[in-house]
């Protein structure tokens, strides 16, 4: 291990050493990212932002006694601080501490602890069991702390999985229960529940088959045996599962426009995005694909939500409310980009790791100062203290004025505070528009309030004016037209007019 931090080091200082004489600036650790931060903003779209996250180190075990990394697929970080690499090619659990050091591996010697293709790894936070989606056995293996086999759980039998069933363990978890939540690839009923005898006891947060104007349509215009076809649509199976430090539990689902990361009660029920559509990610204008497809899930013990995007090659950060924080990585061969990314990780100490399974390797990626102060901001915005942020969000616009979540941010901040006008100009800036309204509401009032003693006085002045005002300006206008009427001679009579120019012709 010495000598791979020797060399990393002897690395960056021949990278100064070049940027030196060619008379740049040394600055390694930015001009070793290869990515541009960017936030998502409403209204705005993508727009630029410091990066949140940059490419520390990579794990790959050529360094090690147990040799290369071969397409590994998942990664697991105990609170210890520990990793466990699911080392797919190589049949393999590796057990490495924080620094890449070998702690052990299991799974790939004879017997019933042999594993075949392995794709999930999880640890009981006591450290006391491990437990494995043996993918080609069909079955969840359970090994002791040390890496010893204990026992298994076969594939599960019940009516209530159909007769074409097949178990195809991929991503797990341990829920507060003690029931294993299970990703069966191909099955899209939900997670598979297992207890701890390793019985099937029924289906958790199955996705939905959503409402689609093309199908209705062709429901209308369609045949009975066309008809007897869209009975068969099926909900989009989960690619990942992870848990929170609450024991919810978030899920991330391929193939879907809207909702692809959930987090789901302890019921099933999506709590992440209520009675709502969100899309995730970011969608492409050109491409075999149109949509983002997650197939990694990981939640920090602050409840940030990170997940990984095959199709961009991208890692996206959200807050617990579901605001997106950052974005980093992408495809390529740079250090910080990926080839064939597969799973995501949160570090113990705030670092994020990602599975890069085409290079056979761990990315580890730290976080900016930048990162830092967001992180900080966010956790006590999504508390509830926006007044408590409010400075922390202002630095974070000193330090990037594109960071539409900061404006949005101070305007709740300067909401709470009762500042409605100015929450106004900060909705207005983040394009926030039912906060806008709202502050816009409480505004009017708030000006009514102010001004009470002006409005109530000109509305007494105009009720005064209507109940005796009016009144008077009535009996005015009559004695006017009395007088005038006694002032104008009568007119003649008709006849007598008529009479008295006969008279006068004769």
């Amino acid at each position: 291990m010495k000598r791979r931090f020797l060399r990393r080091r002897l690395l960056l200082l021949a990278a100064a050493a070049a940027l030196l004489a060619a008379g740049l600036p040394a600055s390694p650790a930015a001009a070793a990212i290869p990515y541009e931060g960017y936030a998502r903003s409403a209204g705005y779209g993508d727009v630029h932002s410091q990066n949140g996250y940059v490419y520390a180190e990579s794990l790959d075990g050529y360094e090690l006694e147990s040799g290369p990394f071969k397409e590994p697929q998942d990664l697991f970080a105990a609170p210890d601080g520990t990793l466990y690499v699911a080392d797919t090619g190589n049949n393999r659990i590796v057990h490495l501490s924080r620094e890449g050091e070998l702690l052990g591996q299991f799974g790939d010697a004879e017997g019933k602890g042999s594993l075949n293709e392995p794709k999930g790894v999880f640890a009981a936070k006591d450290g006391q069991e491990v437990y494995v989606a043996d993918t080609k056995n069909q079955r969840i293996a359970v090994f002791d702390g040390k890496g010893k086999y204990r026992r298994e759980f076969p594939a599960p039998q019940s009516p209530l999985l159909g007769a074409g069933f097949t178990y195809s363990p991929s991503k797990l978890v341990l829920d507060k229960r003690g029931y294993l939540l299970v990703i069966s690839e191909g099955n899209t009923q939900g997670l598979l529940q297992i207890d701890g005898k390793g019985e099937f006891k029924g289906f958790f947060g199955a996705n939905h088959v959503g409402f689609s104007w093309s199908r209705l349509f062709v429901r209308l215009v369609a045949s009975q045996e066309q008809r007897s076809q869209l009975a068969l649509v099926k909900p989009m199976e989960f690619s990942s599962v992870a848990q929170d430090a609450d024991g919810f539990v978030y899920t991330t689902t391929l193939g879907t426009e809207s909702n692809q990361i959930k987090r789901l009660s302890p019921v099933g029920i999506d709590t992440l995005n209520p009675g709502r559509s969100v899309s995730y990610g970011m969608r492409f204008a050109d491409g075999p694909f149109e949509m983002p497809s997650f197939i990694g899930i990981a939640v920090s013990p602050e409840g940030f939500i990170t997940g990984l995007d095959l199709q961009s090659s991208k890692v996206f950060q959200y807050d617990k409310l579901g605001n997106q924080l950052f974005a980093f990585g992408g495809m390529g061969e740079q250090n910080g980009l990926f080839k064939t990314p597969a799973s995501v990780a949160q570090l113990p100490d705030g670092d994020i790791a990602v599975v890069d399974r085409g290079r056979g390797r761990i990315d580890i990626f730290r976080t900016t100062p930048f990162a830092d102060l967001v992180h900080r901001a966010s956790a006590l915005y999504v508390d509830g203290r926006y007044e408590e942020s409010e400075q922390m969000w202002q630095e974070a616009l000193r330090l990037n004025a594109n960071y539409a979540m900061a404006y949005h941010a101070i305007g709740k901040a300067l909401y709470k505070a009762e500042n409605y006008e100015q929450a106004m100009a900060y909705f207005k800036l983040a394009k926030s528009k039912a906060e806008y309204s709202e502050a816009f509401r409480e505004h009017r009032k708030q000006v009514a309030r102010d001004h009470f003693g002006w409005i109530a006085l000109i509305l007494l002045a105009a009720a005064a004016a209507l109940r005796y005002g009016l009144p008077a300006l009535s009996r005015l206008l009559s004695r006017a037209e009395r007088s005038r009427s006694r002032r104008e001679p009568p007119p003649p009579a008709p006849g007598r007019a008529h009479s008295s120019a006969k008279g006068e012709g004769l």
